[in-house]
């Protein structure tokens, strides 16, 4: 498969018009319709129904439409950044996060670092931990922060902080009367857990604390996002379990409550590649040092707020 096909398919499905998608594209038409067919005999489905007037798009197709059309952005942003870097003399860095990373320290030090440093350009992106570890492997990434070590001989998993878990429920649950809960009255309620995929998570975690202490779960509803489980929380369709520092983000109709179990906390985790001696990267790392610490120092925070 060829970008160039996905480029004619793009085209077409878009003008659902041979003719107008060849005249785009600045070609004739059969050899439009060649490489289309190509595509399907590789692909082994049917992406477009001809036998309709205007033509339409298989179910297949409409997938195959949509995946198309990210992967073409994503090429021309590739070029468009390589340019720039290329014609700026910038170095790349790439950094993957989860969700719940944004509400500690962490964006601040690398606002800090990339104020320091004008000559290194910073691409950010959203992956779980174990998307992390081969965004690292395939040098998508340069570091990765997240919650779950993924163990890895090429990975060096750095555990910056362990921060206290709180229960997030919906601000008409019954347990809001109290000043805390127990895992033991978390397990009665239904429990929201993320992401639901790839594994290990986050979610995995949280299970793992109620298996070790012998609890069972009534009911657990697996989401793919912190943002999903907490409009779940807020519907009043169950409870979820995140880290200290999300209650930040005062979400209407959402109440966080302290759990009284002892050494529930979860852990703030830096990965970089093992031996990876970069001058950038060891910038990166000391300013994100200093940054903990001085927000470990900081004297509104608690150990319960620091990361």
């Amino acid at each position: 498969m060829e970008l160039r096909q996905l480029r004619y398919f793009e085209a077409v499905a878009r003008a659902l018009n041979f003719s107008k998608a060849a005249e785009e594209l600045h070609i004739a038409q059969p050899p439009l319709s060649r490489q289309i067919q190509n595509l399907e005999e590789e692909l082994g489905v049917e992406l477009i129904d001809r036998s309709t007037r205007p033509l339409t798009l298989t179910n297949a197709g409409q997938f195959f439409y949509d995946q198309s059309v990210q992967i073409l952005a994503r090429v021309q942003e590739v070029k468009r950044v390589t340019h720039r870097i290329g014609s700026e003399k910038k170095r790349w860095m790439g950094i993957g996060f989860v969700a719940s990373v944004f509400y500690s320290h962490i964006p601040k030090a690398i606002h800090t670092f990339t104020n320091d440093n004008p000559s290194i350009d910073i691409s950010l992106s959203e992956l779980t931990s174990a998307q992390q570890v081969e965004a690292l492997k395939s040098g998508r990434i340069d570091v990765g922060f997240g919650r779950v070590a993924i163990s890895d001989e090429a990975i060096r998993n750095i555990v910056l902080a362990e921060e206290p878990l709180i229960a997030a429920m919906s601000s008409g649950s019954h347990l809001i009367a109290q000043s805390d809960v127990s895992l033991k009255q978390l397990a009665t309620e239904k429990l929201v857990v993320y992401p639901s995929s790839p594994r290990p998570s986050f979610a995995d975690q949280i299970l793992r604390q109620f298996k070790i202490r012998g609890l069972e779960i009534r009911e657990v509803h697996e989401t793919n996002s912190l943002q999903t489980a907490l409009g779940l929380v807020a519907a009043g369709m169950g409870v979820t379990i995140v880290p200290h520092s999300i209650s930040q983000m005062q979400r209407p109709g959402i109440a966080y409550l302290d759990i009284r179990d002892e050494g529930l906390t979860s852990p703030l985790i830096m990965s970089v590649r093992q031996n990876d001696n970069s001058a950038h990267l060891l910038r990166f790392l000391e300013c994100i040092s200093v940054s903990g610490a001085q927000n470990a120092q900081t004297p509104a925070a608690s150990s319960a707020d620091s990361l």
